[in-house]
């Protein structure tokens, strides 16, 4: 196999690595989370995704006022961002995985002619190099 094929299948390879990776997405994500404040009287829930799916509040904290409900909410979802954060292991944003693959496909389909012409051309100039010495 050339150079140029031995580049190409290779490429080929890790954006098959990097399609199968963004095809299960599932095994890739973080699962809910819930947590609690104000001994049980609010609970929020992040999704799989990051973003609040739920907030329960127990009728009983509705005796204890607006401004004690909406702190137990700040601190049960800033629980739940912290487990979050956590369970994924890193503040930074996940990278996106199809962007990434486009963005190789769109190089491997300008590069790959490039190296097939730059092979050719070498072959041709070592065939000529070739027959000159013999």
């Amino acid at each position: 196999m050339s150079g140029a094929g031995d580049y190409a299948a290779r490429l080929a390879e890790q954006r098959a690595a990097l399609a199968a990776a963004t095809g299960s997405p599932e095994e890739h994500q973080a699962v809910p989370v819930t947590a609690e404040s104000g001994k049980g009287s609010v609970r929020v829930t992040l999704g799989a995704d990051g973003r609040v799916s739920q907030i329960e509040v127990d009728p009983k904290g509705f005796k204890e006022g607006s401004d004690f409900i909406a702190e137990h909410v700040r601190l049960a979802l800033n629980e739940a961002l912290d487990r979050r954060a956590e369970m994924v292991g890193t503040g930074e944003r996940v990278p996106d995985l199809n962007a990434i693959n486009e963005s190789i496909a769109e190089i491997q389909a300008a590069a790959v002619p490039k190296f097939q012409e730059m092979s050719a051309s070498i072959t041709q100039v070592m065939a000529k190099l070739n027959s000159k010495s013999s």
